[in-house]
């Protein structure tokens, strides 16, 4: 009993000896204060509502180009025929000349599509030529190098005189006019006539015939009938002398180049058919958008038949016929009428004989401009 109480008292002492030497907790360190709350970022102002994009007005609808139907060339019946190696045949084409009075390269076009629309209609074969002047195309057909012909009506005039060719189709037009012709409630309708214009810019100070003294002056080639040969004898008429009134005269070469010389400034003044510049054939507004607020008419001639078709006197009476009807079915079609008028604003045939002309020759004669003494 006395053992055991000693081994407790032992083991007593000796727990509380460990307990003393045992390393005291370290202390905890003092909670350190709370950092002061940062004060709260100031509330942005709004950002301004931005004005909405204007909407933009939309584009305008073009008007869709006019399309141009095809040309109808139907076969004709009882056509003419000719031999292998003939003139007409594949090897040996009727050659069709075109006086080059407006842009040749748009006169080469419709008169190829013509030429072969004539091919399909009456089973021949047809080919053209531009004339490099209008005398040019006269002479074709004086050689027979040409046996159709689109001569203007001064040209017609000497053919017959030098070659008796042989008028047979007058062409007729919407009547163009302009805001000093006489006649312009015709403005629109058909007509087998046309009349000449002379032009000037509008701050050229020239508003009569009496002020050309001393200009330059645009004509469009010695045989053009409203170009040339008309205006010719009006100046004469109102006291201008074209050889010795003028500073300077030049041929142009066509009607539109006259337009565009005068609007150039090239020549103080000029004449053309009415009205080159408005003329939708002519299209000059198309390089030059402002030539007709720029260059107007101060004069008019007097009526002048229209030009035509024609022959050669040894064409077979019965081919002339053929490619008469094809002609008058070609401007009746809306396809061919667009072909003519991008050709010399044709809208149509009127059918004439040899005679049509002569009233107007006899006006020449008169003015002392006779066709027959003019040939050589």
């Amino acid at each position: 009993m006395k053992k055991l109480s000693l081994v407790l008292a032992v083991f007593v002492i000796a727990t509380l000896l460990i307990t003393a030497c045992a390393a005291p907790a370290p202390t905890s360190a003092p909670a350190q204060p709370a950092a002061p709350a940062q004060p709260a970022e100031p509330t942005k102002a709004p950002e301004p509502t931005k004005a909405p994009e204007p909407t933009k007005a939309p584009e305008p609808t073009k008007a869709p180009t006019p399309t141009v139907p095809p040309m109808k060339c139907d076969r004709l019946p009882n056509m003419p025929t000719v031999k292998a190696g003939e003139l007409g045949s594949p090897e040996k084409p009727f050659v069709i000349t075109f006086v080059p009075s407006g842009d040749t390269g748009k006169i080469t076009k419709a008169g190829t599509a013509i030429a072969d629309c004539l091919s399909q209609m009456i089973g021949l074969s047809f080919k053209i030529e531009v004339g490099t002047s209008f005398g040019a195309s006269i002479e074709a057909m004086g050689a027979n190098k040409a046996q159709i012909g689109f001569l203007n009506t001064f040209s017609v005039l000497l053919a017959r005189a030098k070659y008796e060719i042989v008028p047979a189709l007058a062409v007729l037009r919407k009547y163009n006019t302009n805001a000093i012709d006489p006649d312009k409630a015709l403005g629109g309708q058909l007509q087998p006539f046309y009349k000449g214009q002379f032009i000037a810019k509008k701050d050229s100070g020239i508003k009569t015939f009496a002020d050309l003294k001393g200009k330059t002056f645009c004509f469009v080639d010695p045989n053009s009938t409203s170009g040339y040969i008309i205006p010719s004898i009006i100046l004469k008429a109102n006291g201008i002398n074209p050889d010795k009134d003028f500073k300077a005269v030049q041929n142009a070469g066509s009607h539109n180049n006259v337009g565009i010389a005068v609007y150039k400034g090239d020549c103080d003044a000029g004449v053309t058919y009415i009205d080159v510049l408005t003329d939708a054939a002519a299209n000059l507004k198309e390089k030059y958008p402002d030539i007709a607020e720029k260059v107007a008419a101060f004069a008019v001639t007097d009526k002048i038949p229209s030009d035509g078709v024609q022959y050669v006197k040894t064409l077979d009476p019965k081919i002339q016929e053929a490619i008469t009807e094809g002609l008058l079915l070609m401007a009746k079609d809306p396809g061919g009428n667009a072909t003519l008028r991008g050709l010399y604003t044709i809208d149509g045939f009127q059918k004439i004989d040899a005679t049509f002309y002569d009233e107007f020759a006899a006006v020449l004669k008169k003015a002392g401009v006779d066709p027959a003494t003019l040939v050589k």
